[in-house]
């Protein structure tokens, strides 16, 4: 019976382990085998005056990167990874690794990231790579867990669209059949209907995809994003959602990725409990002393201006209070301040994280915002429909999940916390 790596001890006794061989060192009479598995790694170390003739033979066949059968007794050895090794009685190549290997899976010769992306399934290999996917996975299921607590039901949404969520251009059109559709921005008009449904609180991991022409470190065509909606509630009473969201997210991985934040070298920023909330307002005014940019009211952020008032900031923060002509349609505007908007950005103070807003949950309202957006009412008939049959109170967010990785491992780019990204220019492996 196989054994995980990490399960290999001295006192197992005889064990037999499968992975992949991550280095050989050969030293004359004795040779080295680290073996690698997703639990860790185990040192095979072969003698060759006493190794057997069908052990010397498979060892001289293996490359790195082969996947290998091992059985043997197991060993303490102070020099060993994990302070044990396994003397091979079998070794049976089960897959043979070409060579040369595209790339240096033991992270000794670096290789750029477009070699990697192109080799991903390789470069998942490396521990360091690994690590971030295995973070990812329980920012994943912390994330869920939290939600399945506190009541919210998971939807899936349809990811093919009659409609653009936002307006705008930003749209990937496909041929379906006889009409054409468009892959979906967001769930967002989804998630909106499903309160009409009597819902009250949903959630849903899932990707969007924006056509957008960006060649930059923090964009991606294809994205996943963590979205939410919440009936009779505001937007105030959604940011503390998401405050807590973000804080469970920080807290599961400290509490169980330690050996995996140690692999990548990464001490993890803790976010505060509460978040400080800017008004878009003091937003702009900081961003225009700060920035060499003619930037005004009205305006949306550059990137610029984002890392500018996040330099001043410090910390993860929300800008409120935007200017309804720069906010979607279905933002709720204020009932005394009617050109601003419920609607806030959750922020890293490197990049923006999250929309959100408190919605229009009133047909008349909706249609005429609709139609200062310059968008057709009669093309978001499906939407619309809801609205007429009571609608509650109702406010959400998104958050992108690619984007809160980057932040919180400290990345230098989005694709590496991604395991297949789709850019402009990547639609391979």
């Amino acid at each position: 019976m196989r054994l995980p790596i990490s399960e290999v001890k001295p006192d197992t006794g005889t064990a037999t382990v499968i992975g992949w061989i991550h280095e050989i060192r050969d030293l004359g009479g004795l040779s080295f085998y680290i073996l690698r598995d997703r639990t860790g790694f185990l040192q095979a170390t072969i003698v060759k005056k006493k190794a057997g003739e069908d052990v010397l033979a498979a060892a001289k066949e293996a490359s790195r990167e082969s996947v290998v059968k091992i059985s043997g007794v197991v060993k303490e050895s102070d020099k060993a990874p994990g302070g044990r090794e396994i003397i091979p009685e079998k070794f049976e190549i089960i897959s043979k690794a070409e060579t040369p290997l595209p790339l240096d899976v033991s992270e000794k010769v670096p290789a750029e990231i477009d070699t990697r992306l192109d080799n991903r399934y390789l470069d998942a290999r490396r521990p360091k790579v690994a690590a971030i996917f295995r973070i990812r996975s329980e920012v994943t299921h912390a994330i869920s867990d939290y939600f399945y607590k506190n009541g919210f039901i998971n939807i899936t949404t349809s990811k093919i669209v009659a409609a653009a969520t936002e307006g705008g251009t930003e749209l990937f059109p496909i041929a379906y059949f006889e009409k054409e559709a468009f892959l979906n921005q967001s769930p967002q008009l989804y998630k909106q209907m499903m309160m009409g449904a009597g819902f009250e609180k949903v959630f849903e991991i899932g990707p969007i995809f924006r056509a957008e022409e960006h060649n930059t470190t923090k964009h991606l065509n294809e994205a996943t994003s963590i979205d939410v909606e919440v009936s009779f509630a505001d937007h105030n009473d959604v940011m503390a959602l998401l405050e807590k969201v973000i804080n469970v997210a920080y807290e599961a991985v400290a509490e169980n990725c330690q050996p995996q934040l140690d692999i990548l070298g990464t001490k993890l920023q803790m976010p505060s409990k509460t978040f400080p909330k800017l008004p878009y307002a003091d937003a702009i005014d900081i961003a225009a002393g700060k920035i060499d940019e003619d930037i005004k009211y009205g305006d949306d952020l550059s990137s610029n201006a984002e890392r500018a008032i996040g330099s001043e900031m410090g910390e993860h923060y929300f800008i409120t209070d935007w200017p309804r002509s720069i906010k979607p349609f279905y933002a709720m505007p204020y009932e005394d301040r009617p050109d601003i908007s419920k609607a806030f950005d959750m922020m890293h103070p490197k990049m923006e994280l999250s929309s959100g807003a408190q919605r229009v949950h009133q047909y008349d309202l909706l249609v005429e915002q609709i139609k200062l957006k310059g968008l057709n009412p009669d093309n978001f008939e499906f939407y619309l429909k809801p609205f007429k049959y009571g609608m509650p109170p109702h406010a959400g967010w998104g958050v992108g999940m690619d984007r809160l990785i980057t932040t919180m491992l400290d990345l230098p780019n989005i694709r590496e916390g991604v395991l297949f990204p789709r850019d402009r220019h990547r639609v391979t492996p």
